[in-house]
């Protein structure tokens, strides 16, 4: 592929710019022959998109979100790109030419609500959520209680809405591969899981505080209840013989009496990475923190 494929979306906790750090902490058994990769919490994609681009070796994949709309997106990316591509070419022209920051306003707010209605079919409905997600303040996806996208309109000068090339380059890599794509539960992911699997887990972060967490990207929340569903999930996964590897907030950092996760994976190798945090609305909350990496292998 002459273009390299890589994430779809700008969602808020994606793994892009910890990629390099990642990497390094793969295990070495998927180097050596051939195994299934899962991802449980698919989300933007970043590692999926680097494990099958650089392991040549996967037999299957297998990703999951409880995001309906995400899922839907990656299997028109997967199937049926070059429809997606059509239709979001039309928005992106109608958006762009509107040379008044006023007019692109009152477009955006009439794409949202339509998206909160559930008016259109898949193809459009793909497309309005990769329109908001391009064209948002600070490009996040997040919804309320209601599971109603409520991000304001962000006032970009020039943004790319359809990547072409990008979105061709997905499909085929994700056409490449038995892919297969999921939205519910991540436990569902569990019947695909033997000794030759890797996954890997980016769960919803647990707050580092009461202020950190800004709602939901999925209607419901993601508790401490979760959270320990999630590691017992994880020790099913270890009986079954394989290896994975979980990304978490690092929560003693900001304070070092909060020790949830090392308590909770006292069983497990915890490492720590540095990562840049840019999806925030206070600017002086972004910046370098560090980040759990859970694993059950050396």
């Amino acid at each position: 592929m002459s273009t390299e494929a890589k994430p779809f979306l700008k969602w808020a906790g994606g793994k892009g710019q910890l990629l390099s750090q990642l990497s390094e902490h793969l295990p070495d058994r998927i180097r050596e022959g051939s195994f299934t990769y899962i991802e449980p919490f698919v989300g933007g994609g970043a590692m999926l998109f680097y494990v099958l681009q650089h392991f040549g070796n996967i037999r299957k994949a297998v990703i999951n979100d409880v995001n309906e709309d995400l899922i839907l997106t990656y299997r028109i990316i997967k199937d049926d790109v070059e429809a997606l591509i059509t239709n979001l070419e039309k928005i992106e022209r109608a958006y762009l030419n509107l040379s008044d920051q006023n007019e692109r306003s009152q477009l955006f707010y009439e794409i949202r609500e339509r998206y909160n209605q559930h008016v259109g079919e898949s193809i459009e409905r793909a497309s309005q959520l990769m329109f908001l997600n391009k064209t948002c303040f600070n490009g996040l996806f997040r919804v309320n209680k209601r599971g109603l996208f409520n991000v304001p309109f962000g006032r970009y000068a020039n943004p790319t809405i359809c990547n072409a090339e990008v979105l061709r380059a997905d499909s085929q890599l994700l056409q490449s591969v038995d892919v297969k794509i999921y939205q519910g539960d991540y436990a569902q992911t569990l019947q695909y899981v033997d000794e030759l699997t890797f996954v890997y887990l980016d769960p919803p972060y647990r707050p580092l505080d009461a202020t950190s967490s800004f709602t939901s990207y999925s209607k419901g929340d993601f508790n401490d209840d979760d959270q320990r569903a999630l590691a017992a999930f994880c020790h099913q996964l270890s009986e079954r013989g394989c290896l994975w590897m979980e990304s978490n907030a690092d929560c003693s950092a900001k304070n070092p009496e909060d020790t949830f996760f090392e308590e909770l994976y006292r069983d497990y190798r915890i490492e720590r990475v540095y990562a840049s945090r840019c999806i925030n609305a206070n600017p002086n909350k972004r910046g370098k923190l560090t980040e759990l990496l859970i694993k059950n292998y050396e």
